[in-house]
C-alpha cells in the first residue's frame, strides 16, 4: 500500500482501475458474471466484465466528487470459470427457442418445452451461485456490486440484499422496464429481472429512469402496481426542452426513494452513442453527464448505496469504447456508493 502511487500509470493487476485492495482489505467487491444466454437481440455481454476490467486501467483515479477516491477500497474477483462455461453451453440452446419462436413454434412444442427446461434449470444455477456468493460477502460487512453479463443477473443480489436491507428501493436506469413475465419461455430472461424482482424480494419501490422501448403490459403493470414509479425517457426530455432543470427531475425522482437504495444500471439506459455494441440499443437515452448529476444527488441525499449493479456492457470486436464507458460508470457507481456511507 505505501508504494502505490494514484498518480502513476495503471497496472493491470486484475483489479478494478488497478487498485492494490485485496478481497480482505475492500469495502466494495465486485462479482464479475459473465452471461448472456437469454439475451434476445445481439449477444456479446458476456465478455463485458472482462472487456470493464481490462479498460479499467486507463481511468485516471481522481474524483471531482470524492476526496481520495483511491483510496476506496475497491476489489474485484475473479472471472468465474464454471459460469462462463454454463453460459457457452445454454446460449445457443436459447438460440434454438428463439428460432423456434420467430418461425411460428408454439411453448408446448415437446422440443421446446425440452430446451426451456433445461435453460431454465441453468439460468436458477446461475441465480443460485450469484446468491450464495454475495450472501458470503455481505455476511462479511462489505458492499457488493455486479458487473455483468446481461440483466437477468442481479437478482440473486437482490435476494441477498433483502435479506439483509428490509423496505429498500431500486433505482433503475434503463431503456426498457423488465417487467415481462416469463419473456420468450424464460423464466429468468434478461426482459423480466424487474418482474422477478417484485415477485421475490421485499424492496419497497421500483423508480425506473429512462425507459423508452416496453411493452403494454409493462406500462399497465407500471401504472397499477404502488411501488413502481416510471419517469420515461420522452418525460425527461421534454421537461428539460420545456425549460425544467434536470436538476428538479432528479431531485424529485431520489426523493420517491427510502433511505436504503439499490442501483440496477443496465448500460442502454444511456445514450446509444455511448454504448453503441450493447444488445438492445434504443435511440434517445441519458448522457454521462446526466446520469453523474442523478447519482450525486442521490448519494448527497442523505440516503445510503447498499448494492448496484452494472449490465449489458457488449465491447465491440473492433473498438473499446463500449468497454471505457462501462468502466467509467462502474467507478461512478463505486464512488458514489462511498460518499452514501460516509
Amino acid at each position: 500500500m505505501s508504494s502505490f502511487d494514484p498518480n502513476a500509470i495503471g497496472i493491470p493487476n486484475g483489479n478494478f482501475l488497478g487498485l492494490p485492495y485485496t478481497q480482505e482489505e475492500a469495502d466494495i467487491i465486485i462479482l464479475p458474471v459473465p452471461w448472456d444466454v437469454t439475451t434476445s437481440y445481439r449477444s456479446g455481454t458476456h465478455r463485458g466484465p472482462e472487456a470493464v476490467i481490462k479498460a479499467s486501467t486507463q481511468v485516471d483515479l481522481f474524483d471531482f466528487f470524492l476526496e481520495q477516491a483511491w483510496e476506496n477500497r475497491i476489489t474485484a474477483l475473479p472471472l468465474p470459470d464454471e459460469i462462463l462455461q454454463l453460459n457457452q453451453q445454454l446460449r445457443p440452446l436459447a438460440q434454438q427457442v428463439i428460432h423456434l419462436l420467430e418461425t411460428g413454434s408454439s411453448s408446448v412444442d415437446p422440443q421446446m418445452m425440452t430446451l426451456l427446461e433445461e435453460i431454465n434449470q441453468g439460468c436458477e444455477k446461475m441465480n443460485q451461485w450469484v446468491y450464495q456468493s454475495t450472501h458470503y460477502w455481505i455476511s462479511k460487512g462489505k458492499t457488493v456490486g455486479l458487473l455483468g453479463g446481461d440483466h437477468s443477473i442481479p437478482l440473486g443480489l437482490i435476494q441477498a440484499v433483502s435479506e439483509k436491507f428490509s423496505g429498500f428501493g431500486i433505482l433503475h436506469i434503463d431503456a426498457h422496464a423488465d417487467l415481462r413475465k416469463a419473456y420468450e419461455g424464460f423464466t429468468f430472461s434478461h426482459a423480466s429481472i424487474m418482474y422477478n424482482v417484485l415477485e421475490h424480494t421485499s424492496i419497497e419501490k421500483l423508480i425506473q429512469v429512462g425507459i423508452r422501448d416496453v411493452c403494454e403490459e409493462e406500462m399497465i403493470r407500471g401504472h397499477h402496481d404502488k411501488r413502481i414509479r416510471q419517469y420515461d425517457d420522452y418525460l425527461l426530455a421534454f421537461e428539460t426542452l420545456n425549460g425544467k432543470p434536470f436538476s428538479e427531475t432528479c431531485e424529485e425522482i431520489v426523493g420517491h426513494l427510502p433511505s436504503k437504495v439499490y442501483i440496477s444500471f443496465d448500460i442502454d439506459g444511456l445514450n446509444p452513442e455511448l454504448c453503441p455494441h450493447t444488445g438492445t440499443p434504443v435511440p434517445g437515452g441519458l448522457s454521462f453527464e446526466q446520469v453523474v448529476l442523478l447519482l450525486h444527488i442521490l448519494a448527497t441525499s442523505g440516503r445510503q448505496i447498499i448494492g448496484f449493479d452494472l449490465v449489458e456492457v457488449a465491447p465491440g470486436l473492433e473498438d473499446e469504447w463500449d468497454a471505457n464507458v462501462g468502466a467509467r460508470i462502474l467507478q461512478k457507481l463505486c464512488n458514489f456508493t462511498r460518499l452514501s456511507q460516509i
